[in-house]
């Protein structure tokens, strides 16, 4: 069995010619969150993976092998309620809704622009119904959402080193100043737009 107990975010810093040449693994959300299992890769491979606790593999992560052996992560194809608004009777704004009452529940949610997936549960798709939205059981690749302050920078299958800066400056007076700037109050001749549909 080959031994495995680390895990590249995305492959990260890897030649595209090594991860090209990488066996895959195909694993289902159930699995990708466990930092114990054993798996089976494309090159017919017993693995036994051992990674930190915590760690949760996403589709496109690449998994090292104690021998140097690289293999790609897959996320597999499972059963999800895959939810979308209903065009007659809702906007798209229902999904948010939905979002939120979901995320009250703790429950793992893939959010999409345009839909939203969640692991099968009859009770949240009557919920989820009754306020509109069509739900519907496919069987597709399922990325959740971490949480705001999970570990590791992994938002929803995705590493992005975003570092903002925040010091904002809205005038040329000094910082030293001791007279505050005049608030920002909209209204006529602010120049913005405010087509609010009325």
């Amino acid at each position: 069995m080959l031994q495995i107990s680390k895990l590249i975010p995305q492959g990260k810093g890897l030649a595209s010619v090594l991860l090209k040449r990488a066996s895959t693994v195909e694993l289902d959300w159930d699995v990708r969150q466990k930092s114990r299992f054993d798996a089976t890769d494309s090159s017919s491979r017993q693995l036994g993976i051992f990674l930190p606790r915590g760690t949760v593999a996403r589709g496109g992560d690449v998994l090292v092998a104690h021998d140097g052996s690289l293999i790609k992560v897959w996320a597999a194809p499972q059963a999800v309620l895959k939810i979308t608004h209903c065009p007659e009777h809702g906007t798209p704004f229902d999904l948010i809704r939905a979002a939120y009452h979901l995320g009250n529940r703790h429950v793992p949610i893939e959010l999409k622009p345009d839909h939203l997936k969640i692991e099968p549960d009859h009770v949240l798709a009557d919920m989820l119904r009754a306020m509109h939205l069509i739900v519907n059981e496919v069987t597709e690749p399922f990325e959740p959402e971490n949480g705001a302050y999970a570990t590791g920078g992994h938002f929803g299958g995705h590493h992005h080193g975003h570092e903002h800066d925040h010091d904002h400056k809205h005038n040329s007076r000094p910082a030293t100043s001791p007279t505050p700037p005049a608030p920002h109050v909209h209204g006529p001749g602010c120049n913005h737009d405010h087509d609010h549909g009325h």
